[in-house]
Parts: C-alpha cells; sequence; structure tokens
C-alpha cells in the first residue's frame, strides 16, 4: 500500500474476519468501491478508499485485514493491519454477533498506544441485534459511541456519520493557517523560489503553492521571485515585505540579501512549525553540531518523487551534513512511511521533510519512536539553516510568536 501520501484525515476499519469492514466501507461511500466477499480474509492487506463525509471533507478510508488471521502469513497481515494505525486519525472497530474478546481489547490497546480516538460497530445488526448490556459495558469501559448498524440496509449512515464527524480530531480536517498569525491585513511576503532540476516542469513545488494560497486567505499580499531578482527587486519594492520565505537550498544568498530587520523563514521550516513536531526539532536540531565519525543519520522523506541528480535529501544534505561536522557519517534514506533499515537507536540523528503531502498525526507517529529512545530529531529546512549559520534568525518568526507560552524558547 502506498501510505501517507495524502494530506486528508486517514480512517482506519479494524476488525476481525468476515465482520464486514468492506461491506462498511461501501456503505459509508455509497458505492462498491471494497471488495465483498463471505470467504474470510478476503482483503490481505490494508487498502485506500478515498471519499468525500458530510462535515468533514475528503478523507481516506483505510481497509484492513483481519485482526483474528492465523498462521504465519496471517500474522504478518495483522501486523500489517496495526502498522496502519501510525496513519490514520480515529478508527472504527467492527464486531458482529456481540463478540468482544482478547483481539478486541488489544485492538483497543494499540488505540491508546498510538493515541487513536476510535468507535465500536455492532454491524449486521440486522442478524444479530446489538447487546445493551454490551453497548453499555463498552461505551463506559472506554468513553466511546457504540453503534448498531447493517452495511448491507444502512437506515441508520447519517448517525453513523454524525458520530464520526464527532469523534474524529477536528486537526485533522480544519485546517490552521501556515502564516497567518505572522501577518497583519495588507501585509506583503516575499517568497523566493529557484527554478532548478528539482522543480516539476511548468509548476510551482507544493509548500510554495501552499504558502500563496495562505497569503491570499489572509488578505495578504504575496510577491514571488527568483533567488537571481532578489536584490533587484528589493531596491524598488513597496511596502518593505513583512515576511520573506525562501527555498532552503538558497538560505545563504537570501540571508545576505534580505535586511536584517525583514523576518526570514524558509517553506520547510514554515512547515514544520505548522504540521511537525517543532519543540523537539529546537531541542534537535543543535545537536548537528556534536556529530561523531562513525555516526549514522536517518533522512525521512515522507512522499515519494523522482529522485534528481542533485536531490536535496539524499545529495545535498549529506553533502552539506559531512562537509559542516568533518566528520565521516553514514547516511540512510527512507522514502514515503515504509519501515526502516535498522532500528532506531543506530542513528545519532533523524531528519524529517516538510511533510507537505501528510498529515501532522503520520509526521508525530513517524518521529514518536526516535522521540521516545531520545534520538534527536531535526526538519530538513532547520537543519540546512543550522548547518549554513543562519539557523537563530530562520526559527526567530515562529520562536518569538511562541514565546508567551514557553514551549518554543
Amino acid at each position: 500500500m502506498a501510505k501517507g501520501r495524502e494530506s486528508k484525515p486517514h480512517i482506519g476499519i479494524f476488525g476481525r474476519r468476515n465482520n464486514g469492514k468492506s461491506s462498511l466501507i461501501n456503505a459509508l461511500a455509497q458505492q462498491d468501491i471494497a471488495i465483498v466477499s463471505d470467504v474470510p480474509g478476503t482483503t490481505t492487506d490494508p487498502v485506500r478508499k478515498s471519499m468525500e463525509i458530510p462535515g468533514i471533507g475528503p478523507a481516506v478510508l483505510v481497509d484492513t485485514a483481519g485482526i483474528d488471521d492465523i498462521g504465519d502469513l496471517g500474522s504478518k497481515r495483522v501486523t500489517r493491519s496495526l502498522s496502519a494505525l501510525k496513519t490514520v486519525d480515529m478508527a472504527l472497530l467492527v464486531i458482529t454477533g456481540n463478540v468482544f474478546g482478547l483481539p478486541e481489547e488489544k485492538l483497543i490497546a494499540a488505540f491508546g498506544k498510538q493515541e487513536v480516538p476510535f468507535m465500536v460497530i455492532h454491524n449486521k445488526s440486522d442478524l444479530e441485534a446489538l447487546d445493551d448490556a454490551l453497548a453499555n459495558k463498552l461505551s463506559e469501559a472506554h468513553n466511546v459511541p457504540v453503534l448498531p448498524f447493517c452495511a448491507l440496509n444502512p437506515d441508520n449512515l447519517e448517525t453513523l456519520v454524525a458520530a464520526i464527524r464527532k469523534t474524529m480530531p477536528e486537526t485533522a480536517y480544519k485546517s490552521t493557517s501556515l502564516l497567518g498569525d505572522l501577518l497583519s491585513y495588507g501585509d506583503l511576503v516575499l517568497l523566493i523560489t529557484p527554478i532548478d532540476s528539482e522543480a516539476p516542469e511548468g509548476r510551482l513545488i507544493l509548500p510554495q503553492v501552499q504558502a500563496i494560497r495562505d497569503i491570499i486567505d489572509n488578505d495578504c499580499i504575496a510577491v514571488v521571485v527568483k533567488e537571481k531578482e532578489v536584490d533587484a527587486l528589493l531596491r524598488v519594492l513597496s511596502p518593505r515585505p513583512k515576511l520573506v520565505v525562501t527555498d532552503s537550498q538558497v538560505f545563504l544568498r537570501a540571508d545576505a540579501s534580505v535586511p536584517k530587520d525583514i523576518a526570514l523563514t524558509s517553506f520547510s521550516i514554515m512547515l514544520a512549525r505548522h504540521k511537525g513536531d517543532f519543540a523537539n526539532y529546537l531541542r534537535g536540531t543543535p545537536k548537528i553540531a556534536g556529530l561523531k565519525d562513525g555516526d549514522r543519520v536517518l533522512l525521512l522523506e515522507s512522499c515519494t518523487h523522482h529522485v534528481a541528480c542533485d536531490d536535496i535529501g539524499r545529495v545535498k544534505i549529506p553533502r552539506w551534513m559531512s562537509a559542516y561536522s568533518g566528520k565521516n557519517l553514514e547516511y540512510d534514506v527512507v522514502a514515503g512511511l515504509g519501515e526502516l533499515p535498522r532500528p532506531i537507536t543506530d542513528y545519532a540523528l533523524v531528519v524529517q521533510c516538510g511533510g507537505c503531502m501528510i498529515t501532522r498525526k503520520q509526521i508525530i507517529n513517524r518521529l514518536r519512536p526516535a522521540v521516545e529512545a531520545g534520538v534527536p530529531v531535526t526538519n530538513y529546512g532547520m537543519a540546512i539553516a543550522w548547518m549554513h549559520g543562519i539557523y537563530h534568525r530562520a526559527v526567530a518568526p515562529f520562536r518569538r510568536l511562541e514565546s508567551t507560552t514557553g514551549d518554543y524558547l
């Protein structure tokens, strides 16, 4: 499964084999988008289905294999299903026949470990009605909705959708502003966007597009320029920019061109603060200075893309980091949200990309093993700024903004 490549909220469907998880997806989507069969184990790996949920908008349903699968292959399928918890914003636990036992208890424990809110759906309620005692027990024990449902005759579909909407964290589907709390009405923001081998033909990269839209949504002015024209533009630009956002690759040039009294940051740092683990990035970034010979660095690219000859994550950051530290370092690069090639404790540092194509929950869960193991984490843009000696200026706009809470000091 190509996981983690959409920033829409993700809803995982979990339960035993033949409990009607795929039928539930078809009922929610109101179309046949998942394969349905009476044969247990029809769904063998997590499969994603996109749909629109009223009140939430576009969402991704993740159909998983049965948690009671058996045998060596079945065990691997269960492991794959549980790994989907790292990518979902909420879960639907599907039961039938009032059967609730150890597999479900283990699932609920896994939900709690990953901080995934959930609800329980008693499917096939046309064959056996939901027992009131079981419903009350589960509701009281876990403080979650417990609903009867029949995927083949979904008379209470609107009730189910309303419960999903109530259970889903608003942060998963309600957008917050990238830059709005740094800006006032009518402010001008200058965006420095190099056009190089990594820029898509005829388009800007996604973070640049997102920044432009956010600036406009906040009733401000976006001016876009390549790095070669910055000096000439700043001599005539009026009003002066309230903020300059640059591509990390031209940080040094931007720092030299932009007057020190104008706030400067990067697209990657903007995303790091918006949807990354920013507080831990601030703590982890200075650890770059302490890297030693033989240390191994993990670079996490949370999307997959054509690798250019001078790729930022695979080529430039390792080159800059080795030059900055003067040490012989080893590097691993993992694209998407796939498994790591070695234990997280083998790494001296983890460098996460901006994560423009995945959710904040997915980034936090991706970094959780490193944070819990005490392995420093940072972000592409913050690492680049540190290695180029402009880190404190680049994070200052957001650090000042949060100084009243103490979170980012």
